[in-house]
């Protein structure tokens, strides 16, 4: 354990006086080396120390939170937290700390990210520059690494620890009239390459020179896995037992039912090395292999512990996503169906209404037309509406699966039918 967060671990456990504490300590190094209009514009930097302390009497509860870790702050977070709790009204849900339980092993933090130099995140970023440079465009983005450490210890004798880090490079590059964008996110850089990046960000650009009005319309699109990841995200946030069992989600009383498309499977998972995956969740429940949705029923749903001892259940978190994929190429998903759209991301995501799962966002980093097979142009950025549950009903083809972000693991996927409603200007 950390040394510094088991001589704050052992002041609150002797000087806390309530019936029952979690103590949540979490130490940060984080690195940001910026650039815009082919230049470095800053490198941020410095560390950070948070410290939580919630503490009971009886079933009433108080807070506190410092960013010192000396007797006197300490002092200050016991007292105040104390003093709330005595103070608060009894709190309907209250549940205890959890106890001591075995935690599963994990790897998330690499050394060599951990100590990755400045001066070599600079390095990266003047690289970045020279290929944009030589490309006749401008590029802007930011390379980042970040290193963290999380106690969690509870009065009735929890501890875990974790340790993670994570290395990040974008890069938005405008020529001309085209601005398209590439981004790289994992636990470590071992996958990372500026070559492979600046190649697939310049195809991007080739491909966006022949722009042609598209008007909105039902059609099939090939979502890249960036474009998954944020509709996947947003689904996953109403997959909430609490939400569903109370009836504001469309998963309502669907548990073991065919919801879902049968080609679609979700899974939080700790088989796969490149994905995050921590011990434990803020609760303090042990990280294990989830299925969330199985051949397209709907197996399970994030749950909390209170909700989850009111209605006889296991508590679970949805600690990373991973969905299987299969074996085709874009090329041969083209060859699918007569003609559609390949999306890069999406941005702006909003719900439109909870109960039906219905969301609403906008293309970005640019959208292909193709028909007959082939790539025929670029084509204006679309506004789509459309209810992610109902799409993977839809879904036609999967390629590899592969890594969206360090929290994310998808296949690129073609989806029949996908609604857009209208043009956007941006």
């Amino acid at each position: 354990m950390n040394k510094n967060f088991e001589l704050i671990s052992d002041y609150i456990k002797k000087h806390c006086q309530a019936d029952d504490y979690v103590l949540r300590v979490n130490s940060s190094d984080n690195h940001e080396t910026r650039f815009a209009q082919n230049r470095v514009t800053q490198h941020i930097a410095g560390a950070n120390l948070s410290v939580d302390l919630t503490v009971s009497f009886g079933e009433k509860s108080g807070s506190c939170s410092v960013n010192q870790g000396d007797p006197e702050s300490l002092d200050y977070l016991i007292r105040t937290a104390e003093d709330m709790a005595r103070l608060n009204r009894p709190d309907p849900e209250f549940m205890p700390s959890v106890g001591a339980q075995e935690l599963p092993q994990t790897q998330n933090m690499d050394a060599a990210t951990r100590d990755l130099a400045p001066a070599r995140m600079v390095e990266i970023v003047q690289q970045a520059i020279d290929k944009a440079t030589a490309y006749g465009a401008s590029v802007a983005g930011m390379t980042e690494k970040h290193y963290w450490e999380t106690l969690l210890n509870t009065k009735n004798g929890f501890v875990g620890t974790d340790s993670a880090t994570e290395f990040g490079h974008s890069m938005t590059l405008k020529k001309d009239n085209v601005e398209t964008k590439v981004s790289y996110s994992a636990k470590d850089m071992k996958g990372f390459s500026l070559e492979g990046e600046f190649a697939q960000l310049a195809s991007q650009a080739e491909s966006l020179k022949t722009m042609k009005d598209f008007d909105p319309c039902k059609i099939a699109v090939i979502l890249r896995p960036s474009a998954l990841e944020e509709l996947l995200w947003f689904m996953g946030w109403m997959m909430n037992r609490r939400q569903s069992d109370e009836g504001l989600t469309p998963f309502s009383g669907q548990i073991g039912q065919p919801f879902f498309g049968k080609n679609f499977t979700l899974k939080s998972t700790l088989a796969r090395p490149e994905l995050y995956a921590p011990a434990f969740d803020r609760e303090g429940v042990a990280s294990r292999e989830l299925t969330w949705v199985e051949n397209g029923v709907l197996r399970n749903m994030p749950t909390n512990r209170y909700w989850a001892k009111l209605k006889g259940l296991e508590p679970m978190s949805a600690y990373n996503a991973y969905m299987p994929g299969a074996h085709a190429s874009e090329e041969e998903m083209m060859q699918m169906v007569p003609r559609g759209l390949i999306i890069n991301r999406f941005w702006y995501i909003r719900t439109v209404d909870a109960k039906t799962g219905e969301l609403t966002g906008m293309t970005r980093d640019g959208v292909l037309y193709f028909e007959d097979g082939k790539v025929r142009n670029a084509v204006n950025n679309l506004r789509f509406n459309e209810i992610p549950h109902l799409a993977t009903r839809r879904i036609v083809a999967m390629g590899e699966s592969g890594l969206a972000s360090l929290h994310s693991c998808l296949p690129t996927t073609l989806i029949d039918g996908f609604t857009f409603v209208d043009k956007t200007s941006f």
